[in-house]
């Protein structure tokens, strides 16, 4: 296969297969489980955003182990697929876990249970993130076609999430139904989720293929390598805007379904609204690939984060607004900007960390994409534990109660971190970015040589 060149499209689709099920079970998790804790389960805020707050901890454990063992991994099946195809079962037994807690649980039991089945599925979703990930960037060499790599990947996650959305609306159906049933419902929609899953996974480990010529390339330690990836200054400025990005992003996580249901009013409107998001999320890979081509990855990317941020900054203005009809039409339209600008950030953002990989070869001749792609991981998940953190805490304090009218102090709370926390966030994140060095040039430069001593190793 030609590193350099064109990635063929069964390549493309196969490697992106997977992250259907990893989105769809992300996503479903992300949106409803603090809904589904603190409504169905009656689990107090404060104690959920307590669990996330906790998985992140562990995760500054987990996330660099996983891509430090990922790297140094030397089996038959490859470095990367090995642990993509061991992750099944963990992924499958925490996400179960999460959905069909037993009845007969006291309330002390059941914290405990979802603490352990919300660690438990990030953790085994690190198997399986860091991994993917680092393959996709050891797939191509090419600067453009890591951009189409991981567009392919990053419509697919988002196929996953549209398909959560339909069970999120069977779940709002179900906890608004006479006599509904919400905790057997979910229990049945985390198995087929699971089985679907297991067969993209298998899938892609059968087709794809990986380089044998990376194996044994890690020579460092764990605390190496990681001093490694925070010493590259251009993987430490893209740490910290990833991090301010995720965490903006994140409050369509975190906050879509309070909003909808205590603040714009149309509680069952909610997946429609994510919908509106998720689709041109998708639907927009296609535009950002040339663009990128055109103006540079860079560039595009700024303007893809200053896009975000004033369509999120935008849905302040709900707290303000009268009438319903107009709620409703403010909200899914500003989710249609900020979707069609966060295709930008999922297809460029894991094509630049890969060429950011490339300059660390360049200077250590090791090649360790399990240990930045760990970290990139590690923020993206702190990200999110951090909204969810904030909303649980927030709400508590803000005098939210579950499933009454809200007094407008909570409803403001709940706009801010849904619409301005973000606006900063992707303000502050775009103006770091400005000072990123390492362009289509650059890259150039430092493939030439790789390629060079590559050569001259033979």
């Amino acid at each position: 296969m030609n590193y350099g060149g064109r990635v063929p499209w069964p390549t493309v689709l196969a490697y992106g297969a997977p992250a259907i099920g990893a989105g769809y079970m992300y996503l479903l998790l992300s949106l409803y489980v603090m809904k589904f804790a603190t409504d169905i389960l009656l689990i107090a805020p404060a104690v959920m955003g307590a669990i996330y707050s906790l998985s992140r901890m562990w995760d500054a454990v987990s996330d660099p182990l996983i891509g430090y063992i990922s790297d140094r991994t030397t089996l038959k099946l490859g470095r990367r697929r090995t642990w993509i195809l061991i992750s099944c079962v963990p992924i499958a037994a925490g996400f179960y876990m999460v959905f069909a807690p037993p009845a007969s649980l006291t309330q002390d039991q059941l914290v405990l249970w979802m603490g352990i089945a919300v660690i438990g599925f990030y953790s085994a979703m690190t198997v399986f993130y860091v991994p993917h990930l680092s393959l996709g960037a050891e797939l191509s060499d090419n600067y453009h076609e890591r951009s189409r790599m991981f567009g392919a990947r990053h419509a697919a996650y988002i196929i996953g999430c549209i398909l959560s959305l339909v069970s999120l609306q069977y779940l709002i159906n179900e906890e608004y139904a006479e006599g509904g049933d919400v905790r057997a419902l979910a229990a049945d929609l985390g198995l087929v989720a699971i089985a679907v899953m297991v067969v993209l996974v298998l899938g892609s480990v059968v087709f794809l293929r990986e380089r044998p010529e990376f194996q044994g390339r890690v020579a460092a330690g764990p605390f190496k390598a990681f001093k490694d990836v925070w010493q590259n200054p251009h993987a430490r400025l893209l740490l910290v805007v990833t991090f301010i990005e995720y965490v903006g992003s994140s409050a369509i996580a975190a906050l879509t379904l309070y909003v909808t249901h205590y603040v714009v009013g149309a509680p069952t409107l909610a997946p429609l609204i994510i919908f509106a998001y998720m689709l041109p999320s998708s639907a927009s890979v296609p535009l950002w690939v040339p663009l990128s081509r055109r103006y540079g990855k860079i560039r595009v990317w700024i303007g893809g984060m200053i896009l975000t941020g004033l369509s999120f900054g935008a849905m302040f203005l709900l707290a303000f607004m009268d009438s319903q009809s107009l709620r409703i039409g403010w909200i899914i339209a500003m989710a249609v900007l900020a979707g069609l600008a966060n295709g930008c950030g999922g297809t460029i953002g894991p094509s630049v960390q890969g060429d950011v990989i490339d300059w660390d070869e360049h200077q250590t001749g090791e090649r360790k994409e399990g240990a930045y792609f760990a970290a990139w991981n590690f923020v993206q998940k702190s990200a999110l534990g951090l909204m969810l953190l904030l909303t649980g805490f927030v709400l508590e304090f803000s005098g939210f109660v579950p499933n009454v009218e809200q007094p407008q102090s909570v409803k403001l709370a709940m706009v801010t971190l849904y619409g301005l926390f973000p606006l900063v966030c992707y303000a502050v994140g775009a103006w770091l970015f400005t000072r990123f060095k390492l362009d289509e040039a650059a890259h150039a430069e430092i493939r030439a040589d790789l390629d060079a001593r590559a050569v001259a190793g033979n």
